[in-house]
């Protein structure tokens, strides 16, 4: 167990080390290598898309413990729970109207949860709030969704109103996490329960990631004409890509806290 430890502790020593293209380089191989892991032990790759939603959901329930047991919100963003919600309403109604399913059931329970959080963080748990470390305006991130998915949409044969919201909750769902983000880059301290419920959202955002580009690759391309024709395929992927990149320092950096034994996550500047 002790080989095991130091052998952890030179790598993450040698990993910081290394410049930032090396990192990225080296961040590109283990995800595609889990990439290859999971479609040669997961067959059906639908299963993922549920894992993803399971997980979120897992996270959201950290968040219900931290805010019952201690009491404070501090460390939250009321601004990402609250595009969390527009994001799900948008996506809980778009599965209604075109395909009920397994995933209208976990869009609501989740959506529940989050109401519940963003109820805490309003009335009962006011007072420790920070608002002054939570400062990215939410008509920054909802208006470019907005006019993006005017431009860009699902080309199906499903009514025209519901094509553009499906398309806000998709680009609505990459960017949520910007202000939680924000909040731990002006605090750099990020406590326990904050850091698991930022991690469960960064392995959520590679298991749905994932569930696309396997999906794709299963099917030769074919997917791709499946969901319409035009730019739509392409920003589908990439907003799921984006959401998986906009987590991954922040991963990195818990998962070397947690392998150190450290429970309060301390970021380096530029992280988030």
């Amino acid at each position: 167990m002790k080989q095991l430890v130091q052998a952890s502790q030179a790598i993450q020593a040698w990993l910081r080390r290394q410049p930032p293209k090396i990192k990225v380089f080296l961040a590109s191989v283990s995800a595609f290598a889990a990439l290859i892991v999971i479609r040669l032990f997961v067959y059906d790759h639908d299963n993922l898309f549920i894992a993803a939603e399971v997980v979120h959901a897992l996270g959201i329930s950290v968040l219900i413990f931290k805010l019952a047991t201690e009491k404070t919100c501090a460390g939250l963003s009321l601004k990402s729970q609250e595009l969390t919600v527009i994001f799900l309403g948008a996506r809980l109604y778009c599965s209604y109207v075109m395909e009920y399913d397994v995933h209208t059931i976990l869009d609501l329970a989740t959506l529940t949860a989050t109401a519940w959080v963003i109820y805490m963080m309003r009335f009962n748990l006011n007072s420790s709030y920070m608002l002054e470390k939570d400062n990215v305006s939410v008509l920054y991130v909802v208006i470019p969704c907005v006019v993006l998915s005017l431009v860009v949409h699902p080309t199906t044969q499903h009514y025209i109103v519901n094509r553009i919201i499906w398309a806000f909750c998709v680009y609505l769902e990459s960017v949520s996490i910007l202000p939680q983000l924000r909040v731990m880059q002006n605090t750099k301290i990020v406590e326990p329960f904050t850091a698991h419920y930022v991690f469960a959202l960064g392995v959520a955002r590679f298991l749905s990631c994932a569930h696309w580009i396997l999906q794709v690759w299963d099917t030769r391309g074919r997917l791709l004409t499946a969901l319409g024709y035009g730019l739509w395929p392409s920003f589908v992927l990439l907003s799921e890509v984006v959401q998986t990149f906009i987590l991954a320092d922040f991963c990195y950096y818990y998962v070397q806290s947690v392998m150190g034994g450290r429970l309060v996550l301390h970021l380096p500047s530029g992280v988030v």
